[in-house]
C-alpha cells in the first residue's frame, strides 16, 4: 500500500507552518511510521535548520524535478530520528522551478516507500501553494488565533476545496489561555465558529520551540514541553488514537490557578 501525503499550509507567514511540519513529521517517525518531509518553499528554505539538518544537504527538491537525481537519493536521512527524512528546498532558484505536475510526481515516488509524505507548503496563494498542494490527499491548516491569520486561512480552506483537498483539519498555533481568559486572544470556539473545519490541535505558546529551533532539535524531543506534548497529540490523532483535544487546556488551566492561589496567599 502506498503512503499518505498530506501539506501543511497556511494563509500568511510566520504563524508556525514549519515548525508545524518538523514536529508533527518528527512525533509521527517516533511512533514508528516511516516520514518523508518536503521543504517546497523553494528559495526560502527553513526546513532543514528547524530538523539540524542544514549541514548536510547535497541534493535538494529541484535537482530531482530537474532529473539530476531520484528523490529517494536526493534525502537526508535524520541522524537520531532513524524514520525521518527530508528532501530540502532550493535556496538559489525561485518557485518557477518546479511544477504542480513534477511535484505530484514526487510525492508519489516518495508514497510508495514512506507511510507519511508531509510537505511544508509556503506561505500565501501563489506558485508555491499550487505546487505544494498538487500532489496532497489532505490538508493541515496552521492558523494562529487572531483575525488576520483566521480570516487569511479561510480563503486557504476555500482554495484547498478548489484545489480537490476536501475536509482538511486545523492547528490553531500559539494559543496563551492566560490572553484568552482576559478576551485578549480569540478562544478555540471563536476560530473553529469561523473556520467551520475538523480540529486536530491546540498548540500552546511556548517558548521552548524557540529553544528547540535555535539548536535544530525537533520540540516533540523535549519531553517537558507543552507544545511538544500537544504536537505529539497531534501526531497520533492523525494515527486514530482518540487522545482528548481539551488536555492542554485543561493544563494551563490549573497551572493559571495555582499562580493566582500563590499570589492571593503572598497578597
Amino acid at each position: 500500500m502506498s503512503g499518505s501525503v498530506i501539506v501543511v499550509t497556511s494563509g500568511k507567514g510566520g504563524v508556525g507552518k514549519t515548525t508545524a511540519t518538523a514536529s508533527i513529521g518528527a512525533a509521527l517517525a517516533t511512533m514508528g511510521p516511516s516520514v518523508a518531509l518536503i521543504d517546497a518553499d523553494i528559495g526560502l528554505r527553513n526546513l532543514d535548520l528547524v530538523l539540524g539538518l542544514e549541514g548536510r544537504i547535497f541534493h535538494n527538491l529541484v535537482d530531482v524535478v530537474d532529473g539530476v537525481v531520484d528523490a529517494h537519493k536526493a534525502l537526508i536521512r535524520h541522524k537520531d530520528i532513524k524514520n525521518l527524512s527530508l528532501l530540502p528546498a532550493a535556496q538559489s532558484r525561485d518557485k518557477t522551478a518546479v511544477t504542480p505536475e513534477k511535484m505530484r510526481a514526487v510525492a508519489d515516488e516518495l508514497k510508495s516507500t514512506f507511510d507519511f509524505v508531509i510537505i511544508d507548503c509556503p506561505a500565501g496563494i501563489e506558485q508555491g501553494f499550487k505546487n505544494a498542494v498538487a500532489g496532497a490527499e489532505k490538508a493541515i491548516v496552521v492558523t494562529t488565533p487572531e483575525m488576520s491569520a483566521v480570516r487569511d486561512a479561510d480563503r486557504i480552506i476555500g482554495m484547498l476545496e478548489h484545489e480537490g483537498i476536501a475536509e482538511p483539519w486545523l492547528i490553531i498555533n500559539r494559543i496563551r489561555f492566560d490572553m484568552v481568559k482576559k478576551h485578549d486572544m480569540l478562544d478555540v470556539n471563536d476560530v473553529l465558529e469561523h473556520l467551520k473545519i475538523e480540529l486536530l490541535g491546540v498548540i500552546p505558546d511556548d517558548e521552548a520551540i524557540i529553544v528547540a529551533t535555535n539548536k535544530g532539535v525537533p520540540v516533540v524531543m523535549d519531553e517537558k514541553s507543552k507544545a511538544g506534548r500537544a504536537f505529539r497529540d497531534v501526531a497520533a490523532r492523525i494515527m486514530g488514537e482518540d487522545v482528548p483535544m481539551a488536555a492542554a487546556a485543561e493544563e494551563e488551566d490549573w497551572f493559571t490557578r495555582i499562580i493566582r492561589w500563590f499570589a492571593r496567599a503572598r497578597g
